[in-house]
């Protein structure tokens, strides 16, 4: 009698048309177990919601899901008590949850795949995945946004240099400085928010790229799992990867506002500035100079955002070339998105906790615009107002300038005498306007620096954030 023969790769969830084992090295390649079980939860309330839609649907018994139902609770809870071993034989965290439940529960197991495919299970369970951590950045944005309106508050008429080519331009207030970074993360926010309108829809139903024959109800899984609607079209939603893309752009964007303050931070605690002490919390010191205070976390959160621009630059290129629908390159499409919240969610916390706790020194501040000649632009704007076409006032005003670094003085020690030599339309007046105090208080055009339109800015921003 001829011996049953067995199939070599019967271990595997799709090993009926193959008649060689994988070899172990292509097993260990192709399996995405070490970091896609991130998404264990998201599979579980996933296949809950599929099952479920089965039974309404008619497709499985009442008797089938009970018992699909029952397994996958208990999965669940195991998985929270840190209770369940994964393995690379089952390639990715679908198959081990499967092969998990087959064990548990028996052949009955195998229904839960009806209608559905890994390529519409994947790309629910990563949008699940998404969908639950967006919340949860705006927060921490809206947080960070609290903090910067404080400060601000806190220094409307603290006055500093304001910097064009890293050179000193015009005195400004501390706190338009500060509001200028309340206005990028506030665009953050809204690019993630917008970010949660493409997360929020559900691939599950689309198969592998085609649909299904069964009588499935997707509106119900998509309740089921809170998604506020369904990918119209089968090959779209198994191969779309859009929302992901976002949420790397916008996370790439927030880190280059985060390091563009950094920097400013690292230079502004610096021995040549002192505009700036860190706390001890959030400052680091040197191995072999007693006396070095770092400002390393402003410099790491700095140094992450090349990090995060490296997981965007990655799905694009893994992206650009990919035919529809499903291929196995987008197995490449999740680590740089865990990175990402990895990276970006401890970042925020950070840096908040680094600006709410800083010292500002006013005084010294205040000292970097007394001599530095950035009050020019007030006495040109001053001979304009005069009548002085604004051209010629440059050229006058310019040439003061000139003879003061010649001089080594500033504009405010020039007597009456040698301005008016340079325009006669100059008057003692002028000196009021020259104290950098006063040039900052006096732009008050819409948007300005002016001490009343910061507090206008202030205002509104508070009006924003109760929102």
């Amino acid at each position: 009698m001829k011996s049953k023969q067995v199939n070599p790769m019967s271990n595997k969830l799709w090993g009926g048309r193959f008649q060689q084992q994988a070899d172990a090295l292509v097993d260990s390649f192709g399996a995405s177990i070490s970091f896609d079980q991130l998404m264990a939860d998201e599979d579980i309330e996933g296949s809950l919601a599929h099952v479920k839609m089965l039974g309404k649907t008619g497709i499985l018994t009442h008797e089938d899901v009970s018992q699909i139902v029952a397994g996958l609770e208990e999965i669940q809870q195991d998985l929270h008590a840190g209770k369940l071993k994964f393995t690379n034989d089952n390639e990715d965290i679908h198959m081990n949850i499967e092969k998990i439940l087959t064990d548990r529960i028996g052949p009955v197991a195998g229904k839960l795949h009806t209608a559905r495919s890994r390529n519409d299970q994947v790309a629910t369970d990563f949008h699940l995945y998404l969908k639950k951590r967006l919340p949860k950045i705006i927060a921490e944005i809206k947080t960070l946004q609290t903090t910067l309106v404080q400060m601000a508050e806190a220094n409307v008429e603290t006055v500093m240099p304001g910097y064009t080519h890293l050179q000193h331009a015009q005195p400004i207030s501390y706190g338009h400085y500060l509001m200028a970074y309340y206005q990028m993360l506030k665009r953050d926010k809204e690019r993630f928010e917008f970010n949660q309108k493409h997360t929020d829809m559900l691939p599950l139903g689309a198969a592998a790229l085609a649909g299904t024959t069964f009588p499935i109800d997707r509106q119900f899984t998509a309740q089921e799992l809170g998604f506020e609607e369904v990918y119209a079209n089968s090959l779209d939603a198994v191969s779309d990867r859009d929302f992901a893309l976002e949420f790397l752009s916008n996370s790439s964007i927030l880190m280059m506002h985060l390091s563009r303050f950094c920097e400013e931070i690292s230079m502004w605690v610096s021995y040549e500035f002192q505009y700036l002490t860190l706390s001890d919390e959030y400052a680091t010191g040197s191995s072999i100079m007693p006396q070095k205070k770092n400002p390393d976390m402003a410099e790491l959160i700095r140094g992450k955002s090349g990090r995060i621009y490296g997981d965007l630059m990655g799905l694009l290129a893994t992206m650009k070339s990919l035919p529809l629908a499903y291929n196995k390159d987008l197995q490449e499409d999740k680590e740089g998105v865990f990175d990402a919240v990895k990276t970006l969610m401890p970042a925020l916390r950070v840096f908040n906790g680094m600006l709410k706790t800083l010292k500002v020194n006013k005084e010294r501040m205040k000292h970097s615009t007394e001599h530095d000649l950035s009050n020019a632009t007030e006495l040109a704007d001053y001979l304009a107002a005069k009548g002085v076409p604004f051209r010629e006032a440059h050229g006058i005003v310019g040439r003061l300038v000139l003879n003061c670094i010649q001089t080594k003085r500033d504009l405010q020690d020039l007597s009456l005498e040698e301005l008016q030599a340079a325009s006669p339309v100059i008057k003692n007046d002028v000196y009021e306007e020259l104290v950098p105090e006063v040039a900052v208080k006096r732009r008050n055009s819409e948007g300005g620096t002016g001490f009343e339109q910061v507090k206008k800015q202030i205002a509104n921003a508070k009006q924003e954030l109760k929102k």
